[in-house]
């Protein structure tokens, strides 16, 4: 396993590896060489089942750096290709847990964006529909609690952009805490921003049974 936050085994089989991504970690390798989800992933498959040369694990969906919480990975090919059918029929879903900035928000709502992402500079901004590579962005939330200062939504995610949550609380005015990529005023303890998958549901690719995994962080 690499140096730096480790990932924790909430479920896995034949088909499967679920896991707790902790904030800090990439989702995979970059040009930096950091630790990252699907490495350790990998070196926990071999090692534990002493597989012989490279192992298969399909990463399926990812989270920011910043951003902790539950990820589906894939043991083998197939299952792989089962599970990309239900992120592209929308079966695969996704729920988070965020801290906005300015508790003055409805109690729940959805938010309908255009996003396009400036690759070189890794930011997105929210534009006009017309506008090239623009890409559609939507999502449902609802208010779990109030502070004066901020407040906890829960959020599914109707469509899967990059940096999206963050894009679209930002834009009406409530970044998330200890985001300033975005905008944001407010910074936690941690250095981390205040963003938790909490939970995913999907269709088993072998008993094509809903299965719900939950990380609470």
């Amino acid at each position: 396993m690499q140096d730096g936050p480790k990932i924790k085994i909430l479920f896995e089989d034949n088909k499967l590896l679920v896991v707790e991504k902790p904030p800090g970690l990439l989702s995979q390798s970059d040009f930096t060489g950091r630790p990252d989800v699907l490495t350790q992933a990998k070196a926990y498959i071999k090692e534990k089942y002493n597989k012989p040369g490279n192992v298969f694990v399909g990463l399926m969906h990812r989270l920011d750096k910043e951003v902790g919480g539950v990820m589906v990975l894939a043991r083998n090919s197939k299952a792989a290709k089962y599970v990309s059918e239900q992120i592209r029929n929308g079966q695969f879903k996704k729920t988070y847990l965020a801290e906005v900035e300015n508790p003055d928000l409805p109690d729940q709502g959805s938010l309908v964006n255009y996003l396009v992402k400036d690759e070189k500079r890794n930011l997105v901004t929210v534009v006009d529909e017309s506008t090239t590579g623009a890409k559609l962005a939507k999502l449902k939330y609802e208010v779990v609690s109030r502070t004066s200062k901020t407040a906890i939504v829960r959020i599914q995610l109707e469509t899967g952009r990059s940096h999206q949550i963050r894009v679209q609380f930002a834009n009406i005015g409530h970044p998330l805490v200890g985001d300033a990529k975005y905008g944001a005023r407010i910074k936690p303890i941690e250095v981390n921003i205040r963003l938790w998958s909490s939970s995913i549901e999907i269709i088993h690719p072998g008993t094509r049974k809903k299965m719900m995994f939950i990380s609470r962080g």
